[in-house]
């Protein structure tokens, strides 16, 4: 009978030397004495660790001794590298054309306290078969794993410093084959007083805006970073973006000093007010945290309504709501239930002059197109609740299923 691994790794790490930093370092990075001792114990496993069975791998490993800068301690980086084979000659990139030579991948999380850190199952079984190629019918019984760390200082720019690597250990893991797919793109959220009802509340369309993927652009598989925008009005009254709607505001753009100055994750930061009431491009670079808010300098015809239109309703128009009603409108919402092959397309009440079709892209929440002018009937993939948000100046249409 096969054993299941309690999913409790032990690393011990010792003996690392101080840092100390030279008086004529001006950019105030700190000048390393190489640590010599870095040490992961050997695992007395009472069998095979099941990526599919358990949930996490804990790993724990003992406060090192603190590197320090003018004896004031800086806290040390932990990275967590995994090798089917134990070459540890080319970590996988997921955004690489050819990965052909790859040997490792390291894990996204990183690690900063010397008492421990719990390691998604998942995440190693997906890296694994990202790695090695595995279809259904390839993924083998078990699978060695070889574990190392790396540690390493960083400074304000993310530069390394004093890297240093402990030694390999040898795992023995049950791995699964699951359909892997590219992370979705990032999407973050606007809300405040210029955006939708102007209330700050949470609901969907009626109080807060998802910003939108831009056509063309290349999202990173691994992260799902990138470029998304939303274009619309902006009444000067101030708004923010947020993350997740589920996070308690901890991930947030804000305005800093003055417009223009845009901070993130600051809790103490200012709502965002444009000099000037009008449209606006609002640009945020979820990969290099990037935010961006430019005059708009397109047309953009304000409609006295929207309306989806199809198969499921002959044809006609079944309204949709503006999330602006107090000031110049482009976004729209409606909740409706379709059966799977449904054919729907946005249209402009009353009227088929303007109108918005094309082809779906899927996504884990549902799905979203980049709205073509008289484009094909959109086809609903799966029968379910959805809700549609709409922007009449891009024409993107995003279904989220409820």
């Amino acid at each position: 009978m096969k054993t299941i691994f309690k999913s409790t790794i032990l690393l011990a790490v010792a003996s690392l030397s101080l840092f100390t930093s030279c008086k004529d370092d001006r950019d105030s990075n700190p000048t390393v004495a190489q640590p010599t001792t870095f040490v992961l114990n050997n695992i007395d496993m009472a069998g095979n660790v099941d990526l599919e069975k358990s949930t996490t791998v804990t790993l724990t490993w003992s406060q090192p001794t603190p590197y320090n800068n003018f004896n004031a301690p800086v806290v040390p980086t932990y990275w967590v590298e995994m090798s089917p084979t134990g070459e540890f000659t080319q970590a996988f990139d997921i955004n690489a054309d050819d990965n052909s030579g790859a040997d490792y991948f390291v894990l996204d999380e990183t690690f900063s306290n010397g008492k421990g850190a719990e390691i998604n199952t998942q995440t190693v079984n997906r890296s694994m078969l990202q790695i090695l190629g595995w279809t259904e019918a390839t993924v083998p019984a078990t699978q060695p794993l070889f574990v190392r760390v790396k540690s390493a200082l960083r400074d304000a720019s993310f530069n390394e410093y004093g890297v240093i690597y402990s030694n390999v250990i040898n795992l023995t893991t049950v791995p699964y084959y699951v359909e892997l797919k590219p992370a979705d793109p990032q999407i973050w959220w606007l809300i405040g007083a210029d955006i939708a009802d102007g209330s700050w509340g949470g609901d969907m369309g009626k109080c807060v805006i998802p910003m939108q993927t831009i056509d063309g652009f290349e999202y990173d598989k691994k992260t799902g970073g990138g470029e998304i925008q939303w274009i619309g009005y902006l009444g000067g009254n101030g708004f923010k973006l947020r993350g997740a709607l589920d996070d308690g505001w901890a991930s947030q753009w804000g305005q800093g000093d003055a417009f223009g100055t845009y901070v993130k994750n600051d809790g103490g930061s200012g709502d965002i007010k444009v000099p000037a009431a009008g449209l606006y491009t609002v640009t945020l670079d979820t990969k290099n945290d990037k935010l961006d808010i430019a005059a708009y300098d397109g047309s953009a015809p304000v409609y006295s309504g929207m309306a989806i239109s199809g198969s499921f309703n002959d044809w006609s128009d079944t309204d949709m709501t503006p999330c602006s009603t107090g000031w110049e409108n482009h976004d729209w919402y409606i909740t409706y239930s379709f059966a799977a092959g449904d054919e729907v397309k946005v249209k402009q009440a009353g009227s088929w002059d303007f109108n918005k079709g094309g082809a779906f892209v899927s996504y884990s929440e549902g799905m979203y197109v980049y709205g073509i002018s008289n484009g094909p009937n959109l086809v609903i993939p799966e029968a379910g609740t959805y809700m549609i948000i709409f922007n009449d100046i891009t024409g993107y249409i995003r279904f989220i299923k409820q």
